[in-house]
């Protein structure tokens, strides 16, 4: 977007000067253009040119027939008085001539050329340098050879953009001066070279926010939100940034129909100073009032109420706004949406307009797969997102496998009377076979739980819920016998996410526990309760290296491992857990055929090194891990795998391809493992 930043001048030797417009000058945003013009002739107001009336002033008239003279420039601009003609200068006037071109180069030959600034290493910051950079007609031509008139036409259209940079940084009085020379020694290019002697930078004789006092007591804060005061640089970026930032403070303050005009600088070059002028319009103070939505098929208005993070009679936010946008993006329900600002009618609220754009609400997903310790697997699924409005999204599934047959059932409603609340409701019946076990399963379950997401990622996180189980199982330790365990479950669980990224974190930490107390009954009724604690870090080392850990421990308090349901019990291996072993692979074994059964206790570690090279990356990592059938686990018998993975960053997330091998197999553990999935590993 390209901004104004209108600039008047105030002609010399007047006591009582009439302003004029003479320059309004544009600057963008790095990339944008910046462009300068000039009042019409035609503009101006007629004046009486008759000159019979003048009285005698002391001067001789100048001869109109006598050429034009040129001084040499003094040696410090500051030490002369800048007078700037009442005029501006003539944009076609020809180019300064290039000295002594002739001397090096043939008029007609083309030659490349480098191009260098001097005078400006003080003042040219970063901004400055990439103006110049990517609107220089020299930079733009600078790898092409050219001939001299090519070359002194750009250095001209250089040196009047070069005059507007150091204008907006408040140097008016700049002198420039471009030319190119012979190739110097070693390089085969001619040198352009602009010499700039800056001369003073003007300061802010005085700032006015015409309007601010209407805001009343919010005045001084809002004076305090625009940063350019009296005696500061007459810098166009610092203006219309502060511009910016005091529209932006208004409407958080509770002004949603505030303007700020464009700002106007007169420039008084006799002084050497500016005055700034900006004028405010606040439009009334406003609290939020109700809001009003064109179509209530989604949902009501009642329910945009329920997951705003504002009330009615609340001061007027902008980015309570913008974050209820966001909110309502974040359903899924909704192609696009707009919120309006409108009166209430009653001089004291705001009311809100919401316009949505329903998306398609249903959605039939598949997947094909193989992973080791899990075979061949094929998952459709059908989802309805709000069969039951506001919010009540409803999904079938099915799988089909080599080790797993399921069919399931899942209701889910968001932003459950309060933002980012989920009520979930489950129920499922599967027939799953591992080497661990078998078991034929039917699933109850419901819960209400604080989910984060990659548009509102949460520091906070909580779920609890309720599970009841029906299953009939196999495993090692009933040497094949089936038996049914009926289990109620309460699941409770908390965690902290304190790091960057939900997907590709870099830097922070995340920690998290899960209680989950349990009644089995199996022959007779027995209790128990599973603890697991999860721990990660990530810590920067360097611009292109993140270095991350992991840890997780787990326990069973009460009970032995063989009385609990084989698919209660903790397992270790696979690519969210150790890698370079099987799925649920690590641990003790027992039975004929060898088979791990699982165990009370676990411990797991992983360290990785994650080097990026833009949208790709290798990730070096080393795992370690163990199941105990004892209440502790034991750290002797830990199981170590190590291997690489590759890391492809696309717009949602990591795609990962982790390939792991074992460092100390047990006996039947595969020399490869190869794990593919979406996000880091952890």
């Amino acid at each position: 977007m390209i901004h104004g930043l209108r600039t008047f001048r105030r002609p010399f030797g007047r006591p009582h000067p009439a302003r004029l417009l003479l320059v309004p000058i544009l600057l963008a945003c790095p990339g944008g253009a910046l462009a300068q013009s000039v009042t019409p002739p035609d503009a101006m107001p007629d004046i009486d040119q008759s000159l019979d009336t003048m009285p005698d002033i002391g001067l001789d008239w100048p001869d109109m027939g006598q050429a034009d003279s040129v001084k040499p420039l003094p040696d410090d601009p500051a030490d002369v008085q800048v007078a700037t003609p009442d005029a501006a200068p003539d944009a076609s006037a020809p180019a300064e001539p290039v000295e002594e071109a002739a001397t090096f180069a043939d008029a007609g030959e083309e030659r490349r050329y480098t191009v260098q600034l001097t005078g400006v290493d003080t003042i040219a910051d970063a901004t400055f340098k990439l103006r110049f950079d990517e609107l220089s007609a020299l930079r733009l031509g600078e790898g092409k050879a050219a001939n001299l008139a090519q070359i002194n036409r750009r250095i001209k259209e250089d040196d009047e953009l070069l005059d507007r940079l150091l204008r907006a940084k408040g140097y008016y009085a700049a002198r420039i001066r471009g030319a190119v020379a012979a190739p110097p020694a070693g390089s085969d290019r001619l040198a352009v070279s602009f010499g700039i002697t800056p001369g003073p930078q003007y300061l802010l004789e005085s700032v006015d926010l015409t309007g601010l006092a209407e805001t009343g007591d919010k005045e001084a804060q809002l004076r305090a939100a625009f940063p350019p005061k009296i005696g500061d640089p007459v810098d166009a970026d610092a203006i219309l940034a502060g511009r910016d930032a005091l529209s932006a403070v208004l409407a958080e303050t509770g002004f949603p129909f505030a303007r700020v005009d464009e700002p106007e600088v007169r420039i008084d070059h006799e002084e050497r100073k500016g005055d700034l002028d900006i004028i405010v319009t606040p439009g009334g103070y406003r609290s939020f009032g109700a809001i009003r939505l064109n179509d209530e098929k989604l949902f009501s208005a009642h329910h945009v109420q329920e997951i705003a993070r504002f009330d009615p009679g609340d001061p007027y936010k902008a980015s309570d706004v913008e974050d209820l946008r966001r909110a309502i993006v974040a359903t899924g329900l909704v192609s696009s949406v707009s919120l309006t600002p409108q009166e209430a009618g009653d001089g004291t609220h705001v009311d809100l307009a919401v316009d949505v754009r329903p998306a398609p609400l249903r959605t039939i997903a598949g997947q094909l797969g193989y992973g080791t310790g899990e075979g061949y697997r094929a998952e459709v699924s059908w989802q309805h997102r709000n069969l039951f409005p506001p919010e009540g999204a409803v999904t079938v599934r099915g799988v089909v496998g080599t080790q797993e047959q399921t069919a399931s059932f899942t209701y889910r409603r968001n932003n459950f009377h309060r933002r980012d609340n989920i009520l979930t409701g489950l129920l499922s019946v599967s027939n799953i076979k591992r080497d661990a076990y078998d078991a034929r399963t039917i699933t109850l379950s419901g819960g209400l739980e604080r989910q984060t997401n990659i548009l509102f990622q949460k520091d906070w996180v909580w779920r609890f819920g309720a599970e009841l189980i029906a299953s009939d199982e196999a495993d090692a330790f009933s040497g094949g016998a089936r038996r049914t365990f009926l289990i109620a479950a309460i699941p409770l669980s908390l965690t902290y996410d304190g790091s960057d990224d939900l997907l590709n974190p870099t830097k922070g930490f995340r920690l998290g526990g899960r209680l989950s107390p349990e009644l089995s009954f199996q022959d007779k009724t027995f209790g128990y309760a599973k603890v697991q604690v999860d721990g990660s870090i990530y810590q920067p080392a360097g611009e292109k290296v993140v270095v991350a850990a992991r840890a997780r421990f787990g326990t069973i308090l009460g009970s032995t491992v063989d009385q609990i349901a084989p698919s209660r019990r903790f397992y270790a291996g696979g690519g969210a857990s150790v890698r370079g072993y099987g799925y649920q692979a690590i641990g003790p074994r027992f039975g004929v055929d060898d088979d791990p059964v699982g165990g009370k206790s676990l411990a797991e570690f992983s360290l990785e090194a994650r080097v990026r090279f833009g949208n790709f990356g290798v990730v070096p990592f080393v795992d370690a891990g163990n199941i105990s059938t004892t209440f502790l686990p034991r750290f002797r018998d830990l199981r170590i795998g190590t291997g690489l993975g590759l890391r492809y960053y696309s717009s949602f997330g990591p795609i990962r391809i982790d390939v792991g091998t074992p460092i100390n197999p047990q006996k039947g553990d595969p020399r490869v493992a190869v794990y593919v999935s979406l996000g880091q590993a952890f």
